[in-house]
């Protein structure tokens, strides 16, 4: 739709303005609070997210907006939702790692129709629009067609919060590590969305995430051709906690091994 696009090309500029904060303030953060034990969240956090929050409510004033560090809910009624992550991988940022990136979705009707993540390390920017294919750096792009578990390469991640789903999924990472060929934890599952989009990742899963966390990586990925479900199989809901998404080839194999 020609309205998507036009979300599209303001997101990806949004999405490149912050980005290049986050590159120009790297390993100089001036504060950082603790949401939890381990979740962070740095004055570079709040500096990008103004920063996209602005140029949205300039171009979209009539649109709603939720963000990682201020939250939001969707009214009933409402037709189209900004989701934000303003710097996806806080963690690996404080630390100088190099594995973060800028999420940025639309939503119509609660359903996510434009989705880009730019990481702006490597300048490579991914994304998508409902019905027109998956890009990176303007190149279309598919997942792989691997189709044996044990020939996959697996993402996941892990929640900041103690408990029951934390033990969850250090018994699911043991037994994709006895099943797959290798699991990585790299810390931002924007990125590992994409990754599983642009082929460098056969399938990806992790429990307690948020719906900026998820929603442009979630439209780039079935773009690119992947599926995406919860645990179950049943169709994934960006306010759900709980993802799988994976090449379609081996989205069967990695659904019976998750508990």
């Amino acid at each position: 739709m020609v309205e998507h696009k036009k979300y599209l090309e303001l997101a990806i500029d949004a999405a490149r303005q912050a980005g290049g904060l986050l590159k120009r303030r790297l390993g100089r953060i001036k504060s950082i609070a603790y949401k939890g034990r381990m979740n962070l969240v740095t004055d570079v956090d709040i500096k990008s997210e103004a920063l996209i929050v602005s140029r949205l409510r300039k171009a979209c004033p009539g649109h709603n907006i939720l963000t990682e560090e201020k939250g939001g809910v969707i009214a009933a009624g409402t037709r189209f939702s900004w989701l934000i992550d303003p710097l996806d991988g806080t963690t690996n940022y404080a630390h100088s790692f190099p594995f973060f990136a800028v999420s940025i979705a639309l939503l119509e009707w609660k359903k996510p129709v434009v989705g880009v993540v730019y990481d702006p390390m490597r300048d490579e920017l991914f994304y998508a629009s409902r019905s027109q294919g998956a890009f990176l750096n303007r190149k279309s792009i598919r997942v792989t067609q691997t189709k044996s578990l044990g020939q996959s390469l697996l993402a996941t991640g892990f929640p900041y919060q103690f408990g029951r789903a934390m033990k969850r999924n250090v018994d699911n990472f043991s037994a994709f590590m006895l099943k797959a060929q290798a699991v990585r934890r790299a810390g931002s599952a924007a990125l590992d969305l994409c990754y599983v989009a642009c082929g460098r990742f056969d399938g990806f899963w992790e429990l307690d995430l948020h719906p900026w966390d998820t929603a442009a990586g979630v439209i780039i990925a079935e773009e690119a051709q992947g599926k995406v479900t919860t645990f179950s199989g049943r169709e994934f809901d960006p306010f759900k906690r709980e993802i799988v998404c994976s090449n379609s080839a081996i989205h069967d194999k990695m659904l019976k091994t998750l508990r």
